[in-house]
């Protein structure tokens, strides 16, 4: 009797352990784009899903204006922006508004109408899609469905294919 009650014991012990959170991060069991909010640079508006266009790709880029590889992507970025033209490119950043204010200006956003940036202020993004590195990229094809994530240096024209 002692050797069922301990064998019952321990599948109750074994089956709660099984039960535990699935341990796929949430962008992949959630693949539709996350119902984000950013305060946008330059004016602070808010910035969220709701803001995209309806059956336009999208790409999310997470980022630290003080990161090299960052700059890099930026710059590569702006000089294919032709590759770019019909994706929406949200740039998001846990770090200070005022460090992604400076980097607004210094590569000129404003003058590419197709990219937003803005404070990840509660890191949402960054805890929905486990950011562990810079750059990370995140795409989603028309219809907002999750395509590829991109961790790292990335050259963009692979990343433009990626949509085609």
């Amino acid at each position: 009797m002692k050797q069922l009650i301990s064998g019952l014991w321990l599948t109750c012990i074994c089956l709660v352990g099984k039960g535990q959170a699935d341990s796929k991060p949430l962008y992949l069991q959630f693949p539709d784009i996350p119902p984000f909010t950013l305060t946008k640079v330059p004016d602070s508006s808010s910035f969220g899903k709701a803001a995209l266009v309806k059956k336009k790709p999208v790409l999310i880029i997470y980022f630290s204006p003080d990161c090299d590889h960052c700059q890099q992507t930026t710059r590569q970025l702006i000089a294919k922006i032709d590759a770019f033209k019909n994706i929406q490119v949200i740039m998001a950043s846990p770090l200070s508004y005022a460090l992604i204010a400076d980097f607004y200006t210094k590569y000129a956003i404003a003058s590419y109408p197709n990219i937003v940036m803005g404070h990840d202020e509660k890191f949402f993004l960054g805890s929905f899609y486990r950011i562990s590195e810079y750059p990370t990229m995140f795409l989603y094809n028309k219809k907002g469905r999750f395509i590829k994530k991109l961790e790292g240096s990335i050259e963009l024209q692979q990343v433009a294919d990626a949509f085609k």
